[in-house]
């Protein structure tokens, strides 16, 4: 039994380590050329076109007002949510892609269910950034507000809205 054991280990340890080269090239570095302007080379986007890319998230400006509720079954429909917010970095990128398309509001994912603020993709509403808080139980919506943080609103309101998803999802 030990035999066998000691072959086991002896298999593994061979295989695992690397190849040897019978002629080891001299490493020379090689360098693309400079040209002026040019930009870094580009990560990977796994977000389909249309959505940008932040984090580990898909993010879509919508440009259609609509309710609270009809943003949320509008990107349902592509396989997302409201987006959710869980950090300054994330809220400031969603802030600059509302002012690119030109709007000062958005619907995000947060609402208020029984006293209790939540995000509709079921991220923990951890980071707040609140600029004024109205009345939970007549205005359970939160929207961005471009120049500063998040507000709360009726959900009948219609907004122009964002909309999250994970790049892996089918």
């Amino acid at each position: 039994m030990k035999t066998v054991l000691v072959l086991s280990i002896l298999l593994s340890v061979a295989f695992s380590a690397p190849a040897e080269v019978e002629e080891k090239a001299p490493k020379v570095a090689v360098e693309a050329p400079k040209e002026q302007g040019a930009a870094a080379p580009a990560r990977f986007n796994f977000c389909p076109d249309g959505w940008f890319s932040h984090g580990s998230r898909c993010f879509m400006f919508v440009n259609s007002p609509l309710s609270w509720y009809s943003a949320e079954e509008h990107c349902n429909s592509m396989g997302a949510n409201l987006a959710s917010v869980t950090n300054p970095r994330e809220y400031s990128f969603l802030q600059q892609i509302t002012k690119t398309a030109g709007q000062s509001i958005a619907w995000l994912g947060g609402f208020n269910l029984q006293g209790r603020w939540m995000w509709i993709d079921r991220e923990g509403f951890y980071y707040t950034n609140w600029y004024s808080q109205s009345s939970s139980s007549s205005y359970p919506c939160v929207y961005l507000r471009t120049t500063n943080g998040w507000g709360n609103t009726q959900c009948g309101s219609a907004y122009r809205f964002i909309c999250s998803k994970d790049p892996f999802s089918c």
